[in-house]
C-alpha cells in the first residue's frame, strides 16, 4: 500500500493534469454515483407510500428527512468516503481488495473467519447488483403513469428494451460509458437541485430536519414501526459498496470530489424538496419526485430520469466486473473471458459472461416483481450484510494497516456497526417479501467460490503427490535414457519448485527432452498492479534448465505472448528459439476417498470444464502449444 494515500488523500495522482482529474471526476459522476443519484425516484415514496410507510404528516416528514440526511452524512460521507476508502490496495477498492489487505497468515486463528466474511460479502453484492438496474429503470419509466395511465401496459416492455441497450453498451468499457454518461448525470444532479430548491422556497421549514433531534423524535413516536421505515430510508445509501468497488476505475480523489462538490448537495436539496411538497400535499406521496416538476416538464423529466437510471445500473455492473476479476486472479473464481477496455486505466474491464448473466437476472426480476414498489422489498437485505462485514474488516485495517490505537478503532467500529446493524435489522424483515432473492444469489456464488478455491487446493495437492520435487527430477536424469531434441520447451506450472506433470509425462512416454527447458510460473500478489521492471525473474537452476517466475497484481492483464517478447530482450544466458509451450490438461475424476465431498467434486469438475482455456486466457500462442493430459482423482 502507498503510504501517501493514507496521509495526503487530497493530492492529485502524480503525472495527471487538472484537466484529466476533472475529466475523471465527471466520468466518476456518470458511473459511480448513478445508483445513489437515482434513489430520489423511489426512496421518499417508500417511506410514506410503501408497505411499511408512515402517514405524511409534519413530524413524520421531518423525522424521515432527518434520517435521510444523517444516513448520507454518516454512512456515505464519513464511513465510506473518509474512512473505508483509505483502505485502498494501491488504488483498488472493494470488499475483496479489503479482505486481501487484512487477511492474516493462514496460521492465525481468525484467517478462516476473515476469508469467509470477505468471500460471502463479495458474493452478496451480485444479488443486489441484479436488483439495482431493475428497480432504477422501472421507477423512471413508471413516471409515465403520472402523466397518463395509458402507458401502464407498456412500462415493462419499455423497461426491458432500455435494459437491453444498457447491457449492450458495456462493451465500450466504463471509461467510454462514463464520458457519454457523465454530462447527462451532471445535468441530472442539477435538475435534482433545482426541483428541490423550488419546493423548499415555498416551505423552508423542512430545513429544520438537519437537526438530528427530529430523527430521535421519529423513533419515539413510532417505536418498532420506525425500524421498518428505516428499511426504506436505507434506499438512499444502497450504492455505498458499489462506490467502494468502483474506486479502481477512477481513483479515490475524483470520487471524493464528485461527491462533496456535486452529489451530496444536490441529493439533500431534492430529498428536502420532496418533503416540502408533502407538507402541503400529502396526497402526492404516491410519487412525490415526479410531482415536484411542473406539468410542462413532466415528459422531459421522465426521459432524463430514464437516462439517469440507466447510468445508475452502470455503477453496480462495473463493480461486478471489478469484483469478478479480482476473485478470478486471486483464485476464487474460474477463468472467464476478460476484455480490457482502456490502455490508460488498467482497472477498466468488460466481462461478457457476467454482463449477460446480470442482464438475464434483471429482466427476470422486472417481469417477476412487476413494479419498483415490489422490488423495493427485495432491495437492501444483502448489501446491509455486506456493510456489516466491511465494518468488521475495516477494524482490522485500522489496527493492522493504519496502526490506530485500540480504543479509537473499537469506538469507530462500534459506531459503524450500530448504523449497519440498525439498517440490517430493518431490512432483514423483508426476506419473505423478496429479500430472499439477493441472499439466494449470494449463497450460490459463495458456494461456487468456495468450491473453486477448495478444488484448486485439492488438485494442487494431488498433482504434487504425482510428481517429485524439481530438484530431484533433474538429479534423476543421469539415470534415465532419453533423446535431446532441438528447441525450447516452456512448461507452465503453478508451483515452480515442483516438477510440472507435463514434463514428467513427456519424458516418461516420449523419452525426449528439449535442449533448453523453462519452468514457467505465474504468481499473483495481493496488490492490484506490479511494475513491469519487477515482473520477470529468471534463474538457471541446472545446465539447460531455467526457472522463470512472472509476478502479476490481481488487476493486471496476463499476456504470456508479450512476456516472452520481454524475456527475449533480457540480458541473460537464456536464448529462446523454436519455442513450444507444454500445458497440462487434467481430467478430473470425483472420488469419495480423496478429500472433497462427491457433490462438491462434481461441481468443481463442471466448473473446470466451463472455465476458459488457459491458452486463450493467458494469450499463449495457440500454434505453439502442446497439451499433455492426465487423470486426477479429487
Amino acid at each position: 500500500m502507498n503510504p501517501q494515500s493514507l496521509t495526503d488523500p487530497v493530492l492529485a495522482p502524480q503525472g495527471r493534469s487538472t484537466k484529466y482529474l476533472l475529466l475523471l471526476s465527471l466520468s466518476a459522476l456518470g458511473v459511480v454515483y448513478g445508483d445513489i443519484g437515482t434513489s430520489p425516484l423511489y426512496a421518499i415514496r417508500e417511506c410514506f407510500y410503501g408497505e411499511y410507510g408512515v402517514p405524511p404528516v409534519h413530524d413524520n416528514i421531518l423525522g424521515v428527512l432527518s434520517l435521510v440526511f444523517w444516513s448520507l452524512i454518516l454512512v456515505i460521507s464519513f464511513k465510506y468516503l473518509i474512512v473505508v476508502m483509505r483502505a485502498d490496495n494501491e488504488g483498488e477498492g472493494g470488499i475483496l481488495a479489503l479482505m486481501e489487505l487484512v487477511l492474516p497468515n493462514s496460521k492465525k486463528w481468525y484467517h478462516g473467519m476473515v476469508l469467509v466474511m470477505g468471500l460471502f460479502g463479495a458474493a452478496l453484492l451480485y444479488g443486489d447488483g441484479m436488483i439495482t438496474p431493475a428497480i432504477s429503470v422501472l421507477s423512471a419509466v413508471e413516471g409515465l403513469n403520472v402523466a397518463t395511465p395509458l402507458f401502464k401496459p407498456y412500462v415493462i416492455p419499455i423497461t426491458i428494451a432500455i435494459l437491453l441497450g444498457l447491457f449492450v453498451l458495456q462493451r465500450k468499457g466504463t471509461g467510454g460509458v462514463g464520458k457519454i454518461f457523465g454530462p447527462i448525470v451532471f445535468l441530472w444532479f442539477l435538475v435534482l437541485a433545482v426541483l428541490g430548491v423550488s419546493a423548499i422556497i415555498k416551505n423552508p421549514v423542512v430545513l429544520e430536519a438537519m437537526n438530528p433531534y427530529y430523527a430521535v423524535v421519529f423513533f419515539q413516536l413510532h417505536g418498532a414501526k420506525g425500524l421498518l421505515v428505516l428499511g426504506a430510508v436505507f434506499l438512499v445509501v444502497t450504492g455505498g459498496e458499489a462506490l467502494y468497488a468502483d474506486m479502481g476505475h477512477f481513483g479515490r480523489l475524483p470520487i471524493r470530489l464528485a461527491w462533496f462538490i456535486m452529489v451530496l448537495p444536490c441529493l439533500v436539496l431534492n430529498y428536502f424538496g420532496q418533503g416540502a411538497l408533502l407538507l402541503d400535499h400529502p396526497e402526492l406521496a404516491v410519487n412525490p419526485f415526479f410531482h415536484l416538476a411542473p406539468a410542462w416538464a413532466l415528459y422531459p423529466l421522465v426521459i432524463l430520469s430514464t437516462f439517469a437510471t440507466v447510468i445508475a445500473s452502470q455503477a453496480v455492473i462495473s463493480g461486478a466486473f471489478s469484483l469478478t476479476y479480482q476473485a478470478l486472479n486471486l483464485g476464487y473464481f474460474p477463468r472467464v473471458s476478460v476484455l480490457h477496455t482502456s490502455e490508460r486505466e488498467r482497472g477498466q474491464i468488460y466481462i461478457p459472461q457476467i454482463n449477460w448473466l446480470i442482464f438475464a437476472a434483471t429482466v427476470g426480476l422486472v417481469i417477476g416483481f412487476g413494479s419498483s414498489t415490489n422490488l423495493a422489498a427485495a432491495y437492501g437485505v444483502a448489501v446491509t450484510t455486506t456493510m456489516v462485514i466491511t465494518s468488521i474488516l475495516a477494524f482490522i485495517a485500522m489496527r493492522k494497516l493504519w496502526k490506530w490505537t485500540t480504543p479509537l478503532a473499537v469506538a469507530l467500529t462500534v459506531f459503524f456497526l450500530i448504523l449497519d446493524l440498525s439498517f440490517f435489522g430493518a431490512n432483514i424483515l423483508k426476506v419473505a417479501e423478496g429479500g430472499w432473492f439477493p441472499l439466494a444469489i449470494g449463497g450460490i456464488i459463495y458456494l461456487l467460490m468456495r468450491t473453486w478455491m477448495s478444488g484448486r487446493r485439492v488438485l494442487k495437492s494431488m498433482l504434487r503427490s504425482l510428481t517429485p520435487p524439481l530438484s530431484s527430477f533433474i538429479q534423476g536424469l543421469t539415470n534415465r535414457h532419453y533423446t535431446i531434441v532441438e528447441g525450447t520447451a516452456i512448461y507452465m506450472t503453478g508451483n515452480p519448485k515442483t516438477t510440472p506433470p507435463a514434463l514428467a509425462l513427456n519424458l516418461q512416454h516420449n523419452k525426449v527432452l528439449h535442449e533448453q527447458v523453462i519452468i514457467y510460473s505465474l504468481k499473483v500478489e495481493k496488490v492490484p498492479h506490479i511494475m513491469n521492471r519487477n515482473k520477470l525473474r529468471v534463474d538457471e537452476i541446472a545446465p539447460r534448465f531455467y526457472r522463470v517466475v512472472e509476478t502479476y497484481g490481481y488487476m493486471d492483464k496476463v499476456d504470456i505472448e508479450q512476456s516472452i517478447k520481454a524475456l527475449q530482450q533480457m540480458p541473460a544466458t537464456l536464448k529462446l528459439h523454436d519455442v513450444t509451450f507444454f500445458i497440462g490438461r487434467e481430467t478430473l475424476i470425483p472420488s469419495r476417498d480423496v478429500g472433497m465431498k462427491d457433490w462438491q467434486a462434481r461441481l468443481f469438475a463442471a466448473l473446470t470444464i466451463s472455465s476458459q482455456r488457459a491458452t486463450k486466457y493467458f494469450n499463449i500462442p495457440s500454434k505453439q502449444v502442446f497439451e499433455v493430459g492426465t487423470q486426477v482423482k479429487i
